[in-house]
């Protein structure tokens, strides 16, 4: 059997550098971008190989989304030189920042940034690797909580993940005879350095936030990257258009 190949963006910290380890403990070779921390990227490399797998990292601005056609075609060039095909199994879009203002506080700039990182770099992207995705593969973009429940400050990032949810079904539905799945994974507060931190480090936070969950905390990125992990698997493989929350029971 040929080793998987996936492809990650915004991996070199927080919850997309959990995805890769696990994915690469899965036996799956893992292919990653990081924004501006070469030495960040680095050490995850080093991470994986000194169990065994295999990973190779890209330079990527999802704040740029013309640099997504390049990017690809890098990836493919690297993995036909290495491989002799160019091919490659699961994307994840996973590459994002956060933004807290109110609507009325809210600039132009603000918003394209957040149309730019969240939602055309992600259609871009998918639409450059179609094909040189593998019949079976998986496409799983990355939402959140936000899309269900609503908290002040958070509209322009929201609005952006609720319209990549309606564009993960329009996937799922167009490259179902590639046999291609298109999931979206939406994860809760998650104690990581997004946004400033402030679910890692802010003691008031996590406490409402813990008080607001089913499970009683704020998740950390061990919680997600074993989601991602399972929806590469075989045995997700008849899981499609499907958007699966994991916020340990946030705002039930």
């Amino acid at each position: 059997m040929n080793q998987k190949i996936a492809v990650i963006t915004g991996a070199s910290r927080g919850l997309g550098r959990d995805m890769a380890i696990n994915l690469a403990k899965s036996g799956v070779e893992v292919i990653f971008t990081y924004q501006k921390n070469q030495e960040k990227a680095q050490e995850l490399i080093e991470e994986i190989e000194s169990f065994g797998g295999m990973a190779k990292a890209f330079s990527y601005d999802a704040g740029n989304p013309s640099e997504s056609l390049q990017l690809i075609e890098n990836i493919a060039s690297y993995l036909s030189e290495a491989n002799g095909n160019s091919q490659f199994d699961f994307l994840i879009n996973n590459a994002g920042t956060g933004l807290y203002s109110t609507i009325e506080n809210t600039s132009s700039e603000q918003l394209d940034e957040m149309y730019h990182i969240h939602l055309k770099s992600v259609f871009l992207l998918c639409q450059e690797a179609i094909p040189f995705l593998n019949e079976g593969g998986r496409i799983i973009n990355i939402s959140s909580g936000l899309t269900r429940f609503s908290f002040p400050g958070s509209s322009a990032y929201a609005m952006m993940k609720g319209a990549i949810e309606v564009f993960s079904r329009y996937l799922a539905k167009e490259l179902g005879s590639k046999r291609i799945t298109a999931n979206v994974v939406a994860p809760g507060a998650i104690a990581t350095d997004f946004g400033g931190g402030t679910n890692r480090d802010n003691e008031e936070k996590r406490t409402i936030i813990g008080n607001l969950t089913a499970l009683g905390s704020v998740g950390e990125p061990e919680d997600i990257g074993g989601v991602i992990a399972f929806l590469c698997s075989e045995k997700a493989g008849w899981i499609n258009g499907q958007r699966l929350e994991v916020s340990g029971g946030m705002l039930l």
